[in-house]
C-alpha cells in the first residue's frame, strides 16, 4: 500500500448580511458519487502544488475568484482500493464576493448558498461536516486560537 496526497478539498464561503453562507455542489449523475452533495475536490496535476490547485479547481468547477485562502487544520483520507492507495486530503477554505455569480461545470448539476447547520447535514462524509466545524467556529465563533494559516499570495490561473 501507498500513501499519496494528490487531491484537494475546498470549502467555498461567502459573508452575507453578518452571516456566512457555503455552497454546496450536487454531483452530476455521470460522475463518481452520483448526486451526492459536496464541497469543490479535485486533483493535483504533474507538479502542481495543492494551493494552486485550490485555485484552478475553484475556478474550474464554480468560476469563482478566491478573495482569501486558508489552510485548515483538518485533513481528511480514504482508501482507494483499486490503486491500494490511501490518499491524505488537505483541506482549504476560501472566501469569495458575495456577489459574484456561481457557473458551475459539467462535474455537477447544481448548487446551493447554505448557512452553516445546512452544509453539515448535506455533506456525506464524517471529515467533510469536521473540516466545515473548524472553518464556521473559526469565523463566526470567534475561535481565533485555532490560529488558521491564511495563504496571502493567491496565483490567478
Amino acid at each position: 500500500m501507498k500513501i499519496v496526497s494528490n487531491i484537494v478539498e475546498v470549502h467555498i464561503f461567502r459573508i452575507v448580511n453578518k452571516k456566512m453562507q457555503f455552497l454546496i455542489l450536487r454531483r452530476s449523475n455521470d460522475f463518481s458519487y452520483p448526486l451526492v452533495w459536496q464541497m469543490v475536490t479535485g486533483k493535483n496535476e504533474i507538479n502542481e502544488r495543492a494551493v494552486d490547485t485550490v485555485v484552478r479547481e475553484v475556478k474550474e468547477e464554480t468560476g469563482l475568484e478566491i478573495i482569501k485562502m486558508w489552510v485548515v487544520p483538518n485533513t481528511n483520507f480514504y482508501f482507494d482500493y483499486e490503486n491500494d492507495e490511501l490518499n491524505l486530503i488537505p483541506v482549504f477554505a476560501v472566501q469569495v464576493d458575495k456577489d459574484e455569480e456561481v457557473n458551475i461545470s459539467e462535474e455537477h448539476s447544481t448548487y446551493k448558498w447554505v448557512d452553516y447547520n445546512i452544509a453539515k447535514k448535506m455533506y456525506a462524509w464524517p471529515g467533510q461536516k469536521e473540516s466545515i466545524d473548524v472553518i464556521y467556529n473559526y469565523f463566526m465563533k470567534n475561535k481565533k486560537i485555532l490560529n488558521l494559516v491564511e495563504i496571502k499570495e493567491i496565483s490567478k490561473t
